[in-house]
């Protein structure tokens, strides 16, 4: 195996121990699945690098998934860049085998990760960028942006929500239905996590499922495989400037995971449109009609997490940075990765992300070259 030993060449026009100082090639923040794929390609370019991570341990974002949830893909099809997930016995992998994956996965690469370092700025300085944390400072001539949108959950607002008297969560910290047993539950939602928890919330909860538009759910032997060959499609498509006809069916879809479909078998996978307003004790439907609710579950997706970014001007209305490819437009020393569709399609997955790492890092490396030459 290659060894991760930094370049022994001079950085920033000084030794290689300069980075005592805190100045690297690249800045990589985040420690999630789009930070490790990065990194496992930049550390074959040779290029000094470092990943600050605000989390306490590895495994991003799914540190914080609710117990019970699964993937819907199977492992040899929600594998990172260069390691395939090892497999499970039986049906998808849990969270916690994504985790422990992720886990080993960095001590294989031996990647170069601080935690917990929380990014709080990044400011522009001569000829780099500036990455702020409590912690200190660290100097770099590219930054990868790869924190997610787990930390940035988005809850809509809803007239008299301030009101309400029940307990209001969203999904991103919701753990099991243990605390919901006998109450009225609305579950808010309409993609995979909505269906999913509320098959789970279903079993111990007399639970009401809210979506803005009728659910669509996939045929029962579609998965992820099948979600990512589409979106791969698409992609190909969208490069050549080829329209292609599909069939119906996004990552956005609920797939017919075994706890959904076991809801669909107890006739509970069914959902209504939204309520117009919240009361003290529940909330009231377009028909006037009351229900009475102890407790709402968010499953209403998330931001992107760019609150670091401020200080750039980057940031627009629509909670975006305008990037060509995952190359910041207005801020050429800056890449995003994972995020979602606007950074890559299908980045914001597992095995998705492998494609916008890769080409992220072989753009960093071009542009660094061409900054020396």
């Amino acid at each position: 195996m290659r060894a991760i030993t930094l370049r022994n060449r001079s950085v920033w026009g000084a030794s290689v121990e300069a980075r005592s100082e805190n100045k690297w090639d690249v800045v990589i923040i985040g420690g999630g699945q789009a930070a490790l794929a990065t990194a496992y390609f930049l550390r074959r370019t040779g290029l000094s690098f470092v990943m600050l991570d605000a989390e306490d341990g590895p495994g991003g974002a799914w540190r914080h998934g609710w117990d019970s949830l699964r993937l819907f893909s199977p492992a040899t099809w929600s594998s990172i860049a260069g390691w395939m997930m090892p497999p499970v016995q039986e049906g998808y992998p849990s969270r916690d085998h994504v985790i422990d994956y992720l886990t080993r996965y960095e001590t294989r690469y031996q990647l170069p990760i601080q935690r917990p370092v929380r990014v709080t700025s990044i400011e522009r300085i001569n000829g780099a960028l500036r990455v702020h944390a409590e912690q200190g400072h660290w100097d770099a001539k590219a930054v990868v942006s790869a924190t997610g949108t787990w930390s940035n959950p988005h809850i809509p607002s809803y007239p008299g929500s301030e009101l309400f008297r029940g307990q209001q969560l969203h999904s991103a910290h919701y753990v099991d239905a243990q605390a919901f047993v006998g109450k009225r539950v609305l579950v808010v939602g309409g993609g995979n996590s909505g269906a999913q928890i509320l098959a789970e919330v279903s079993k111990a909860a007399d639970a009401i499922w809210v979506t803005p538009t009728e659910p669509l759910f996939l045929p029962d032997d579609v998965d992820g495989r099948v979600l990512f060959e589409r979106a791969t499609e698409r992609w190909k498509a969208q490069q050549e400037g080829r329209v292609i006809e599909q069939p119906a069916g996004g990552l956005g879809d609920v797939v017919m995971v075994p706890p959904v479909v076991e809801a669909r078998e107890r006739g509970v996978l069914h959902a209504v449109r939204p309520f117009e307003r919240f009361t003290r004790d529940g909330v009231i439907w377009p028909d006037g009609s009351e229900s009475a609710a102890d407790a709402v579950i968010w499953c209403t997706g998330f931001k992107p997490a760019l609150g670091h970014l401020a200080g750039l001007g980057l940031v627009t209305e629509e909670g975006r940075v305008a990037v060509e490819g995952t190359r910041a437009i207005n801020e050429p020393r800056l890449w995003l990765v994972g995020y979602g569709e606007w950074t890559g399609s299908a980045s914001a997955t597992l095995i998705g992300v492998t494609r916008t790492a890769r080409s992220t890092a072989a753009e960093i490396e071009q542009c660094l070259a061409k900054t020396e030459a």
